[in-house]
């Protein structure tokens, strides 16, 4: 492991333990050169499929982009940065659950829309209205609406 403050390759573990429900290992690390202490985390390599676009692009699914997204949705709102990382974790392990080569973007966004609905209205419609791309005030309104009509 590769030392971030002196680029060392040599280091010690001084702890392991368990994270991420089981799904991590954290280990404490000291360099042997500079004597610094890191921290590094191991998990296992899912299969992790493809995601692919509206445009019929595909690209590797990466899930810092849903991260990002429910972070610009929830700008400003009271929910944590745990929460969001446990609504990305819980459609990272539904997807590689699924168990395909493929996925459309289409599902992922649905499964964070659908995660927002549940937690933070406003942060629902903001994301809502970036990924369904409204083309007028109208739609968006309908799109309230019906928020609030199902409850």
């Amino acid at each position: 492991m590769k030392c971030p403050f002196c680029g060392n390759l040599e280091d010690k573990v001084i702890d392991s333990r368990t994270s991420r429900e089981g799904s991590a290992i954290r280990r404490r690390r000291e360099c042997l050169k500079c004597n610094k202490r890191f921290t590094s985390y191991e998990r296992v390599e899912d299969i992790i499929p493809m995601v692919v676009k509206k445009d019929g692009r595909r690209e590797p699914f990466e899930r810092l982009k849903i991260l990002t997204g429910l972070k610009k949705a929830c700008e400003k709102r009271p929910i944590g940065i745990e929460t969001l990382e446990g609504i990305t974790d819980a459609i990272e392990k539904k997807l590689i659950g699924l168990s395909v080569k493929e996925i459309q973007s289409t599902w992922i966004g649905e499964e964070v829309m659908s995660s927002l609905r549940e937690l933070d209205k406003v942060a629902y419609v903001r994301f809502a209205s970036v990924y369904r791309q409204f083309k007028d005030i109208n739609e968006l309104m309908n799109e309230v609406k019906t928020l609030f009509e199902n409850k």
